[in-house]
């Protein structure tokens, strides 16, 4: 392999040569991702990404995929959420959005823009075929390095899902979404519960250890006024 190579070492541990063009720090990714048992358990079960078994393990402790009917999959790329809402629901209408291309999924409808558009969540409902009982989100900002500022970024997108599900859920709805170390703010949580019947943070075992994120889930959606009132 020209510039570097993937060998073998004792126990089983693969070991990468640093590669003329190679960072020591991409070196230390490719070893990782070559060592990482979530990342072959995927290759071997057919999801696209380690990701999907965060959303695994997350429903695992708090059952929300159970009897879904109509699920909205935020930060879709590269799909592996979506595989494992397919699987646990397979008669369930999905749609996923996201800034990237991605790949079809059978049964899933694909929305390649940015959720932050105005008209992303007319045409995610739309698309759907009416409100959904389930919004899962695993976005995140694009890092700039700072982690402060990475933070602040990634929490905006998590404020945005959470006023996207508030507008659209299902009385009794869910709504799981990526946040940092720490959880999501006080006052993100603070609206929340007043939305929702039980707010839980979770790190599921498929979450690196070494990441700084972690998971809300958010069950029991109060509904709008308008729902409460019997829609009248």
């Amino acid at each position: 392999m020209k510039g570097g190579a993937v060998r073998g070492s004792g126990g089983g541990h693969t070991r990468v040569k640093t590669a003329r063009r190679r960072t020591a720090q991409s070196t230390r990714w490719l070893e990782r991702q070559l060592n990482d048992p979530y990342v072959k358990r995927a290759k071997a079960e057919g999801y696209r990404s380690r990701a999907a078994y965060k959303l695994l393990e997350l429903d695992e402790k708090f059952g929300f995929l159970k009897g879904v009917k109509r699920v909205v999959d935020l930060g879709l790329a590269p799909g592996g959420w979506s595989q494992v809402v397919r699987k646990a629901a397979p008669k369930a209408a999905i749609v996923g959005i996201d800034l990237l291309p991605v790949d079809p999924i059978d049964g899933v409808t694909i929305l390649q823009m940015d959720f932050m558009a105005d008209a992303a969540p007319g045409r995610l409902i739309e698309e759907l075929g009416g409100a959904p009982d389930l919004v899962v989100s695993d976005m995140a900002a694009n890092t700039v390095g700072h982690p402060q500022t990475d933070a602040l970024r990634t929490m905006a997108l998590v404020e945005t899902a959470l006023a996207f599900a508030i507008d659209v859920l299902q009385p009794g709805g869910t709504f799981v979404s990526k946040v940092f170390a720490g959880g999501a703010d006080s006052t993100l949580v603070a609206e929340m519960k007043r939305n929702f019947g039980s707010v839980k943070h979770a790190k599921p075992p498929a979450s690196r250890k070494g990441s700084v994120e972690w998971f809300v889930v958010a069950q029991g959606f109060k509904g709008r006024p308008a729902d409460q009132r019997g829609g009248v």
